[in-house]
């Protein structure tokens, strides 16, 4: 098996540990409950939405290494990515634009919102940002990733998929993957989980069977 793996190029993935790149807050100025509570199923669009900040790694022609910074938002009913924006920087600015676009795409939307306990999250106009349109806010307990489970599972798809074992020698080149990768996982990657249906395929369900 291994001849053959080596004579078509095919390499296995490995499975890293994510140590994700949240950093808590020294002085947090709001922190929710655990609400969630580990219920990853929803039973329609916009109940549940899970969201958390990941990083990448990408080297200039000095191989001098920079980072982006992905900020994403899944709906637990369907899995798709409601929305992502990705920047350089890992601040207050990337995730409260993150929700102000998922709300935009969504009007009306008022899901349970759960996260870590990063700085962005725990932040006090954050919190207000979610209580003007009625969203109540979740928090996982401290040092339990499980707690935030179908998104770090996310990050770890998409990295086993198109990041491990890859060296992107551009911004321009690893922003295309991440784009392209959201675009392919919501619209073409089957899930088991889903009924062997895509995220938006199952997404659109609901309304047709509304």
């Amino acid at each position: 098996m291994l001849r053959i793996c080596r004579s078509r190029n095919i390499k296995s993935t490995i499975k890293y540990s994510n140590h994700g790149c949240t950093r808590r807050a020294d002085n947090p100025q709001f922190i929710a409950e655990n609400i969630l509570d580990r219920k990853f199923t929803a039973d329609k669009p916009n109940e549940k939405w899970l969201t958390d900040v990941t990083e990448f790694r990408w080297y200039d022609e000095n191989n001098d290494k920079h980072k982006v910074y992905l900020s994403a938002i899944l709906d637990l009913y369907d899995r798709r990515i409601v929305t992502h924006v990705i920047s350089d920087r890992n601040d207050n600015p990337l995730v409260f634009d993150t929700f102000d676009q998922a709300i935009a795409a969504n009007p009306g939307a008022s899901p349970l919102c759960h996260s870590d306990r990063g700085f962005q999250y725990t932040n006090r106009i954050f919190h207000q940002k979610l209580e003007a349109v009625s969203i109540t806010q979740s928090m996982s307990r401290v040092a339990k990733c499980i707690d935030n489970g179908p998104m770090e599972g996310f990050w770890g798809i998409l990295k086993r998929e198109r990041y491990y074992g890859k060296r992107f020698r551009s911004r321009e080149e690893l922003v295309k993957m991440i784009e392209e990768y959201i675009r392919y996982y919501n619209y073409k990657r089957y899930q088991r989980r889903l009924g062997v249906l895509t995220p938006m395929e199952k997404h659109q369900s609901y309304f047709l069977a509304a």
